[in-house]
């Protein structure tokens, strides 16, 4: 008699070499894969997902700038003089580099930093403060000294960075004079340039859309720097410098260029060697939020900037708690299971919505769920295993 599994979904970080610019990364990453499964033991199946981590794919891609690329950028882009650079996020390995490039390719940079946070939650204030100060957020710009007559200096918690000391002292070392105002109405920066790049990430079609109903001059976003070679530069032709990481004090990697033919060049491989059809994508960061910190983790702009096409869609589960709660309420056993599974066999692949069985399940894509369990299981320190195999996602209480 067969036994019955008693494991469901299981994710595992697979160690693979150190990536290098033009390595052959399908092949790596099939191997890695398939040579962990023989070592330790354990079997590939169809419908497990193979992930990659967007900075091996970026490296291998060779998907480099300097500092000097984003600053020619920028400078032909939005003329060189002020230029309004409103809502980054509060970053060292995100944001500085860009900064630093665009303020070199600036005279004068007015930094408009929204508050009491930034778009993924880094705190520049708190609320309580800006209660106590009748101040309203949602209309009231505050110059620097108000600023810090109100909040003082306030560190980000878990760098001990005072990020618009920070962020000052860097433009000013690129050459160029700094202003720093506190807002959260896009228009707010019309009042001192028509100039304006704006570096938010996942409001930035907004963003964009109001200051030119406002009357900007030249409205650019993030993704609209670098979204070309500069100078024989890397690029990102849909994101730009979105979702880019510091790379060295000068340079930055940016977010993987087209990758559709890598996961599904994985998959071959993988099919070839095993037999088994597997599902490919490549992933950044998570998409979700810190409790303690407050802080959001998505700061690319996709969790999955590619994947295969068995990955596209939202789960379609029904909620196992809701069905012996309520449909079999007065069953156990056995015989709950029984009528259970005949439940979950019954789904007939259409989707869920409004069904009562299917409340509390999360209606978020595939590849969101998947890119954050991977972006949890691969860490970002010192793990040293940018590829995760997650096996058994896609199986249900009767497999």
């Amino acid at each position: 008699m067969k036994k019955e599994r008693r494991v469901g979904t299981v994710s595992r970080g697979i160690r693979c070499p150190i990536i290098r610019e033009g390595d052959n990364l399908a092949q790596i990453v099939a191997d890695s894969v398939i040579e962990a499964a023989e070592i330790e033991g354990f079997e590939l199946h169809d419908r497990d997902v193979i992930a990659m981590t967007e900075s091996i794919v970026a490296r291998s891609q060779g998907n480099y700038a300097t500092v000097d690329n984003i600053a020619a950028d920028v400078k032909a882009k939005l003329g060189g003089e002020t230029i309004g650079v409103i809502f980054p996020i509060l970053s060292r390995n995100r944001f500085a580099i860009c900064l630093k490039g665009i303020a070199k390719g600036a005279k004068k940079i007015v930094l408009m930093l929204s508050y009491p946070s930034d778009e993924v939650g880094n705190s520049l204030a708190t609320y309580d403060l800006i209660d106590a100060a009748g101040i309203n957020p949602y209309s009231d710009v505050l110059t620097l000294e108000r600023y810090r007559e109100v909040f003082g200096v306030q560190k980000l918690e878990f760098t001990g960075v005072d990020y618009v000391q920070y962020y000052s002292d860097l433009i000013k070392e690129m050459g160029a004079e700094v202003e720093i105002i506190f807002a959260n109405q896009p228009k707010s920066i019309l009042d001192y340039t028509d100039c304006v790049l704006t570096c938010d990430i996942h409001t930035r079609a907004r963003t964009k859309r109001l200051l030119k109903a406002a009357g900007a001059k030249i409205v650019c976003g993030l993704d609209d720097i670098l979204n070309a070679s500069v100078d024989g530069s890397g690029y990102n032709e849909k994101y730009g410098l979105l979702g880019s990481n510091k790379s060295t004090e000068e340079t930055i990697k940016l977010f993987p260029k087209e990758c559709k033919d890598l996961v599904l060049d994985v998959q071959s491989r993988v099919l070839s060697a095993t037999g088994k059809h597997v599902e490919v994508m490549v992933y950044g960061d998570g998409a979700f939020k810190d409790p303690q910190g407050k802080i959001w983790e998505l700061a690319d702009p996709v969790v999955s900037p590619a994947f295969t096409d068995g990955l596209i869609g939202t789960p379609n589960e029904l909620k196992l708690k809701y069905l012996a709660d309520n449909d079999f309420k007065d069953l156990s056993g056995e015989e709950l299971k029984a009528a259970i599974s005949a439940s979950i066999k019954a789904k007939d692949g259409s989707s869920l919505v409004g069904n009562m069985a299917a409340q509390g399940t999360t209606p978020r894509q595939l590849t969101d769920l998947i890119g954050s369990l991977c972006d949890l299981t691969s860490g970002s320190g010192d793990k040293g295993t940018p590829v995760v195999l997650v096996q058994g996602y896609f199986d249900n209480y009767t497999n």
